[in-house]
């Protein structure tokens, strides 16, 4: 059987866990998830990861693999994923990519490579110590000097990332921003099927994600995250910290905000980043973009996606 590698991305809500769980079912898959807040273990309400009955149906890989006191980079994910794709494939399946987390899915596929720069010990050493006696503040000034762009996308309190874009600038004398765009051009890919969700009625997308928070609000997101704040799990400066649900949350459980006003401040912050994850995505014209809008039926968007796969094996 060939078992070139499906992918199956859009922005949040838009179905496409559903879509890639018919996939693997249809084309003897298994599921590696390209979500970069799945891996942490203990944040399951907040980064809707599958169900039991998921897990029953279709093996699943890269979810619950790190602890939200990690700071899981890129390069990390990429290696580990790297080694789970040619296991899947060694035994005969399909590995099916599915996430929303477009620079997870180009590091993987398109062949980008993150570790170029040697790392200058002395001046990372010199930036956090930079952090330590002027505060997180200060070094992400000093970032927003250099790359506006990048700083406008990195937490102040993500000091890793932050010296990360630093480092950069100083080894290569390019922004960040500058930097991944080079790393792409130069990228070399590796042969899948590129599927992604969207919906030509941008309001059906959004009904949908203030439905998901609903559901998550209802299934104990409060003391998802109380839980994780009380036992040291969701410190400030790390990547999972900064996941869409956990931060606003922590108004509530700290006494600062209602529920319901965390509700709608994670409904607001979850369509800004489907935004941001749409712009990421279109600019893949390898895509094939299927629309759930423009289909009648569930089974009959399920049958298109299946039709795309097969003319690609």
């Amino acid at each position: 059987m060939n078992n070139k590698i499906i992918s199956v991305a859009g922005p949040t809500a838009s179905g496409k866990s559903d879509l890639a769980l018919f996939l693997a079912e249809r084309f003897d898959g298994e599921i590696i998830s390209f979500d970069s807040m799945q891996i942490y273990r203990g944040m399951d309400i907040g980064t809707a990861k599958p169900t039991k009955e998921d897990l029953a149906r279709v093996r699943h890989h890269m979810i619950d693999i790190a602890d939200p006191t990690e700071n899981f980079s890129v390069a990390d994910f990429t290696a580990r994923a790297k080694e789970i794709i040619a296991d899947v494939q060694n035994r005969g399946k399909t590995p099916v990519l599915c996430g929303g987390t477009g620079l997870y899915q180009d590091s993987l596929l398109r062949g980008t490579e993150f570790g170029e720069l040697h790392a200058d010990e002395a001046y990372r050493t010199k930036l956090s110590e930079f952090a330590k006696t002027n505060g997180n503040a200060a070094l992400h000034a000093l970032l927003a000097e250099k790359d506006p762009e990048a700083a406008e996308k990195i937490h102040m309190n993500n000091v890793k990332r932050v010296i990360r874009a630093l480092e950069i600038i100083n080894a290569s004398g390019m922004t960040k921003t500058e930097w991944d765009k080079k790393a792409l051009e130069n990228a070399s890919g590796v042969p899948a099927t590129l599927i992604a969700l969207n919906y030509r009625d941008r309001e059906k997308l959004y009904s949908r994600i203030d439905m998901r928070v609903d559901i998550m609000m209802e299934n104990g997101l409060f003391e998802e995250v109380k839980a994780l704040w009380e036992s040291g799990k969701l410190l400030p400066g790390t990547t999972a910290f900064d996941a869409i649900g956990y931060k606003e949350m922590l108004s509530c459980v700290r006494g600062e905000d209602s529920r319901d006003v965390c509700a709608e401040k994670i409904k607001l912050a979850t369509r800004h980043y489907a935004k941001r994850q749409l712009t990421w995505f279109l600019r893949n014209k390898e895509i094939n973009w299927l629309y759930p809008d423009e289909y009648s039926s569930k089974e009959e968007l399920y049958s298109a996606a299946a039709e795309l796969v097969s003319k690609d094996r």
